[in-house]
């Protein structure tokens, strides 16, 4: 369960790490999609959302999973980092671009591949999603307000909430599930749990 909520950007009540404004850039996404759904120009907090928006909201969603996933590959060719490897199953390091990496067992991780690529994994996992989150605070601040009106999507309502987190699972779900079925899924049916 660990995993998975870091898989989704620690964006639960709790999670460590950029989990706040990772959620303030899901909930732009999400107010795009629903002003697509009912044809209308977006609207979050009264600023117009427009292409800029949403290819920085879109940036700083996508820079962990591309972190997470392309330096899990590296990890994969480099000889020295899987002769690292203490546990058999395939497992991830996704703590590190999300947290702080205490979850990272399993591994003989004081290595010069680990330390480098996770010192890379855990910079990218901060400050790659901090930019793209404060030139989006930046060119939302410089936008006027906009008023309410009748084809407004309501951002401080159980509907907004329910689709906020159905784009965050689908988000997550899309970006990780095929990882995770060759890794953890596939160890836990060689182990025969589940069936």
């Amino acid at each position: 369960m660990m995993l998975s909520g870091m898989m989704l950007g620690e964006v639960i009540p709790g999670g460590v790490g950029s989990g706040t404004y990772t959620v303030l850039l899901f909930a732009i996404v999400t107010v795009f999609i629903a002003g697509l759904m009912v044809g209308r120009t977006p609207v979050y907090l009264g600023k117009k959302i427009q292409a800029k928006e949403m290819k920085l909201a879109s940036l700083g969603e996508s820079i962990m999973p591309i972190t997470v996933l392309s330096l899990t590959g590296i990890a994969m060719l480099v000889p020295s980092a899987t002769s690292a490897v203490l546990n058999k199953g395939p497992h991830g390091f996704t703590s590190q671009a999300n947290n702080n990496g205490s979850a990272f067992a399993g591994l003989s991780s004081n290595t010069a591949f680990y330390n480098i690529v996770g010192a890379i994994a855990m910079g990218l996992g901060r400050f790659g999603v901090i930019v793209p989150a404060l030139a989006l605070a930046g060119t939302l601040a410089g936008k006027g307000l906009v008023p309410a009106t009748s084809g407004t999507f309501i951002t401080d309502s159980v509907i907004f909430g329910t689709l906020l987190i159905g784009v965050i699972l689908v988000v997550g779900a899309l970006t990780f599930f095929p990882a995770l079925a060759l890794g953890p899924l596939a160890e836990l049916f060689a182990h025969g749990g589940l069936f």
